[in-house]
């Protein structure tokens, strides 16, 4: 037991947490494209082109 926990939690918790990595990098990328696409179609909507 260590922290109070069996082993084996233990090695479902880094289980999980080694599966959920790629999808969190996946979201993010995602996340950053559309905020980059909403950013683009927002640029010339009120005439305020740089």
């Amino acid at each position: 037991m260590f922290l109070g926990v069996q082993w084996y939690w233990w090695v479902t918790m880094v289980a999980a947490l080694v599966i959920s990595i790629p999808f969190k990098i996946k979201f993010m990328n995602w996340w950053n494209k559309r905020r980059q696409e909403q950013k683009d179609s927002r640029r010339g909507k009120w005439g305020d082109d740089e």
